[in-house]
């Protein structure tokens, strides 16, 4: 592991989350955005999304089809756009974004969007498994092929100090993003072939 972790401080040693946002719910709806499609791709939309829609008042009071042409180029923007208006609808009545419970009760919201929402707003120590660190992961041993995103969560939390979860959280997620890649990974320069178990050349 002190390789794993030594190689991602030497790739990413200001590791940061990619998707933009100016204030914390839009953040939340930019994470909920981010499933099945780009962080590049949600930042376009997200750009405008909150430049026609400023506050909450004004993102609750949208018309759903306005925020499903906005969201289109995203995909699944039908559903996307209900769970957009049905958050800002509910943070209106509630804001409290710090309570786990909450953020999990809020549309299109699960445990591993509160965790990177809580992570990057709180800095709250999680490990919030996406494809690119359930994918890695694997890749490199720490859990089994068939385990699900639960179970790498906590292995991950046993194998990491806590108090560098969030880093390398965030790192894990680079490292898929750019080199892990689920199709055509860089392998042939990365220092991590000795114990990864994809394809070895």
């Amino acid at each position: 592991m002190n390789k794993v972790l030594d190689y991602l401080d030497f790739l990413f040693p200001d590791p940061r989350c990619e998707l933009n946002y100016n204030k914390d719910y839009e953040l939340l709806i930019a994470i909920v955005l981010s499933a099945q499609t780009t962080d590049k791709r949600v930042n376009m939309v997200s750009d405008v999304l909150f430049s026609k829609y400023p506050t909450l008042v004004s993102l609750a009071n949208a018309k759903i089809g306005d925020i499903e042409k906005i969201l289109k180029p995203i995909g699944t923007y039908h559903r996307k756009a209900i769970y957009v208006h049905e958050i800002a609808l509910k943070l209106l009545d509630n804001n409290d974004l710090s309570n786990r419970s909450f953020l999990e009760s809020l549309s299109g919201v699960g445990r591993k969007s509160a965790n990177v929402f809580l992570a990057e707003i709180y800095n709250v120590a999680t490990i919030a498994v996406d494809t690119h660190v359930s994918r890695v992961s694997k890749r490199l041993g720490f859990c089994d092929e068939s385990d699900d995103v639960s179970v790498i969560e906590e292995k991950l939390m046993k194998l990491i100090d806590k108090s560098r979860w969030n880093r390398t959280h965030r790192q894990l997620v680079l490292f898929g993003r750019y080199y892990c890649k689920a199709i055509k990974p860089m392998c042939d320069n990365c220092k991590l072939r000795s114990v990864c178990k994809y394809k070895k050349i």
